[in-house]
């Protein structure tokens, strides 16, 4: 069964959407980003991938105009959120910040 997206933020660990789209050069380069800050942070942080093309209403409802756009949730809030690519550690001290 798929969790919604409203159980997902919903988490008491901080959960980092990835806004993203197949076509978009900047998302390719920030996948292999976010990768490595799972495997540093590990339990930490939960990372979700979303491709607005395949959710435009979930795109729409959060206001995503550019991708790749990253947001931090956490217990349902939304905490940052910022559009482009990031390098791993600026994200690193941003989920660190928001635990």
């Amino acid at each position: 069964m798929k969790s919604s997206f409203s159980d997902i933020i919903k988490s008491d660990i901080p959960v980092l959407i990835d806004f993203h789209a197949d076509w978009c050069g900047p998302c390719k380069t920030l996948a292999p980003i976010l990768k490595e800050v799972k495997e540093d942070l590990g339990e930490k942080v939960k990372i979700v991938k979303i491709d607005v093309d395949k959710n435009e209403a979930l795109a729409g409802k959060y206001q995503v105009r550019g991708v790749p756009t990253m947001m931090l949730f956490k217990n349902g809030q939304q905490l940052w959120r910022q559009s482009g690519v990031l390098q791993k550690q600026q994200i690193i001290d941003i989920i660190n910040s928001n635990q």
